[in-house]
This record gives C-alpha cells, sequence and structure tokens, in this order.
C-alpha cells in the first residue's frame, strides 16, 4: 500500500470542497505524504466548509476561497495540479427538491466546468470524482453492485449521476484520466453537524452530545452500512494511484449492515447516555426514502486492494471522542 501513495510526495494536488469534511481529512493525508495540497471552497455555509477542519496544517496547505461554478477560474486553478479530487457537491437531497436549479448548478453544470477546465488546460490531471450510493435509488436486490439499475429518487441523485457521467465520457472520448467513486454513509471527525444537511449521523451525534433526543423516521429497521472516513481517503488515493482505475467506476461499502435502530442504540451504548424515538416519516422524507441499502465493494476491492479496515464501533468512538471536545467550532 505504501508503494502506491509514495508517489504523492512532491505532487502538486488540488481538492474542490477542500475545506469540507472528506476534503479536509483526505487533506491531512497528503500532507503527510509530502504533497503539495491546494485546497478550492466556497465556503458557502450550508455546505459544510470549516476552517477549522485544517487546525495543523494551515501552514503546509494553500487555501483558495473560490466556488467552482466559477468557470474562470477553474481554468486558473487546474493548472500545473498532478491530481485534482473533485468533491465539491451540493449532497442535501431535500434542498435538491426545494432549490432544484442550485442543485443542477454545483452538481451538474459545475463538473463540466471542471471537465473544460482540464481539458483545454491541463487534460494529464489524474480526476477522482466523488459520486454517491444515492444514484441507485430504491434498491432491486442487496448488496447493490455497480451493475444495478441507476433510478435515483431525488434531484440530488439525478445530478449526481449526470455529473459522474460527464467525467466518465470525457475520458472515454478525449482520454481524460478520471474515475468515480460511489460512496456510501461516511462518517468521522470534521463532518458537518449543525444540521441534518449532510447526513443524518451527523445531525444525531449533536443531538445525542447536547442531550436531546434522537429521532428516528419509521420502525427504525433501514438498513444501512458506513464507512469511517479515514477508509473512504484511502478508496481517494488508491484511486488516483492506480492507472487501472481511469475511466471507471466503484463503490465502496461496509461489512456489517446495520438498522438505523440498532445503530442508535450503539451510539448510546457507547456515549454512555442519551435516548432516542421512533416518530412517523415527515411526508417530505417520506417521499425520496430508498428503504434498505448497502453496498458490494468487491469490483474495488479486486481490481485496486481496498476494503474497509475501521469498524462501525471504533470508528462512532472515535468521532463521539473527536466531537465531545470540538462541538463548539462546528455548531
Amino acid at each position: 500500500m505504501s508503494d502506491w501513495f509514495s508517489q504523492f510526495n512532491g505532487r502538486s494536488v488540488l481538492i474542490t470542497g477542500g475545506l469540507g469534511f472528506i476534503g479536509s481529512n483526505l487533506a491531512y493525508r497528503l500532507v503527510e505524504l509530502g504533497a503539495r495540497v491546494l485546497l478550492v471552497d466556497s465556503l458557502i455555509p450550508q455546505y459544510g466548509g470549516n476552517l477549522v477542519n485544517i487546525a495543523g496544517i494551515e501552514s503546509r496547505v494553500r487555501v483558495n476561497i473560490a466556488d467552482v461554478r466559477d468557470e474562470h477560474g477553474m481554468r486558473y486553478l487546474v493548472r500545473g495540479q498532478d491530481y485534482i479530487f473533485n468533491l465539491a457537491g451540493q449532497v442535501s437531497h431535500l434542498d435538491s427538491m426545494t432549490d432544484p436549479y442550485t442543485d443542477l448548478e454545483i452538481n451538474a453544470r459545475s463538473q463540466l466546468s471542471i471537465l473544460e477546465a482540464c481539458r483545454h488546460g491541463n487534460p494529464t490531471a489524474k480526476i477522482i470524482f466523488a459520486s454517491t450510493r444515492q444514484i441507485y435509488g430504491k434498491p432491486e436486490y442487496l448488496p447493490v453492485d455497480e451493475r444495478h439499475p441507476l433510478q435515483p429518487v431525488d434531484v440530488n441523485g439525478i445530478n449526481k449521476l449526470a455529473g459522474e457521467w460527464y467525467h466518465i465520457v470525457y475520458h472515454n472520448v478525449y482520454g481524460l484520466p478520471t474515475v468515480s467513486l460511489r460512496l456510501t454513509n461516511t462518517y468521522g471527525p470534521r463532518m458537518r453537524v449543525k444540521d441534518a444537511r449532510q447526513t443524518f449521523l451527523g445531525w444525531w451525534i449533536r443531538q445525542l452530545l447536547e442531550g436531546q433526543t434522537l429521532q428516528i423516521y419509521g420502525d427504525g429497521r433501514q438498513l444501512r452500512d458506513f464507512n469511517y472516513v479515514d477508509d473512504a481517503v484511502e478508496a481517494l488515493l488508491l484511486a488516483a494511484a492506480q492507472e487501472a482505475a481511469n475511466g471507471q467506476i466503484y463503490n465502496l461499502g461496509g461489512d456489517d449492515p446495520i438498522s438505523l435502530l440498532e445503530l442508535a442504540q450503539l451510539l448510546v451504548a457507547l456515549a454512555g447516555y442519551g435516548r432516542y424515538e421512533l416518530i412517523p416519516f415527515p411526508p417530505d422524507r417520506k417521499r425520496i426514502d430508498i428503504g434498505d441499502y448497502y453496498g458490494s465493494y468487491g469490483k474495488i476491492a479486486a481490481e485496486l486492494g481496498w476494503w474497509p479496515k475501521t469498524s462501525l464501533r471504533e470508528g462512532l468512538t472515535r468521532t463521539l471522542a473527536y466531537f465531545s471536545e470540538h462541538l463548539p467550532h462546528y455548531i
């Protein structure tokens, strides 16, 4: 594994959404590997960027406050980069339904802007796109693999699917070295806990630490899989490092799917306090609920040698410890 990662030493790396949850964790890892890291983030409040996320490495990275929708700015920023981790995006499913045009701009049109900037100004940069399991919609079978039908249930899923396929088309037609990872529920330190826009688990952690009651929609039997952020970062790095990944799409996934009710019980047990309740689905959430979901990561395991290494219990313990100390900086 270290042989693959040694190639980042001294290389130029751009991370869009670099002050957000996954982007900042990736930045820490790349700094450790000796990369020259440029973080691009709009710092729009509802999208999760937070300067606190790079505490300790401020002097070892460059930060450019810019919006990926700025086509001219991106043409300048992609120049000279060896790797581009394209993590910027609008991830709220509910926001995409109430404001579909903004979601379209960020998750679809801006992806074209980045790809066009690379096609004209840096066609050899390796581009790693953060896609989502949401594009599968309600599963027809489990675990979901990459051959599963794509049937998004909300505007966010449709636009993320378009963004992903722009990357694949630009590889197939123009030869840009691109790869897409369909992330599942990623959690860990630096995740957004201010609200449920990015992930319900982050919101639950805030509620737990503040003594509020965790609310579980429906009967709580919905199954989900989870990846600790360090494992997701390793997948991104492996996809960037290996030419075999070019033009490919990979699922991530966890080993032990868990129901939402069991997840709430585990959180309470790990914290040593807390409570939860079952409540009816709000109509706006019920319309876009996908039921059970857990994915197969067999393809990325076989081709790139990735598998999740952090158990849910261990990852949640680390996450609770982080936010017990740093919660005021995130709310």
